[in-house]
This record gives C-alpha cells, sequence and structure tokens, in this order.
C-alpha cells in the first residue's frame, strides 16, 4: 500500500494538526516507511500458526473477590491531618 501527501493532509486535517509543508513532506516519507514494514508482515507464512486465545477464561481473573471490609473510622483518618474541623479536613483557601 503507497502512502502519498494527500492522505497525510487528510489525516492532520482529520486530526486537527496543521503542517506545514516541510512537515508534511517528512511525515509522508516516515509514514510510508512504517507502511511498507507493516506490509512485510504480509509475506510471512503464518499457515501452521495456530491462533492465539484472547478470550478470558475464570482462571484467568487474578482479581481478589470484592468483599466489604470495615473502613477506618473518622477518627484513624482525620488522625494525621494538619488541620481538622468537626469531621472534616480543613484546608487554606485556594479559590476565591
Amino acid at each position: 500500500m503507497a502512502l502519498d501527501s494527500a492522505e497525510v493532509r487528510h489525516v492532520s486535517l482529520l486530526s486537527r494538526i496543521e503542517l506545514t509543508d516541510t512537515e508534511l513532506d517528512m511525515f509522508t516519507r516516515q509514514l510510508a516507511d512504517i507502511v511498507a514494514y507493516v506490509d512485510q508482515l504480509n509475506e510471512a507464512d503464518t499457515r501452521d500458526v495456530p491462533p492465539m486465545e484472547h478470550t478470558p477464561r475464570e482462571d484467568d481473573n487474578v482479581l481478589r473477590d470484592d468483599v466489604p471490609v470495615p473502613g477506618i473510622g473518622t477518627l484513624l483518618a482525620l488522625g494525621g491531618a494538619p488541620d481538622v474541623a468537626a469531621s472534616h479536613f480543613r484546608v487554606p483557601k485556594v479559590v476565591e
């Protein structure tokens, strides 16, 4: 698949990227090289390669069960705070 500057300009317009003529030439060459490398993959003989499995199985789940546990409590949560008001952290005002 050949790539020309008109296609690169079209993609740049779709992605709202302004390209100078120098950048357009450079990116056209670079992207054409990338496409040529990807086209080389079509030459690989994959007839004897089994398909990869991409679907998750039950034994693939490495996450723990979602079991509710008691929280640490307000006093412990606020214990290290430099300034507390009632049951809240007290911080300096940053928006006027």
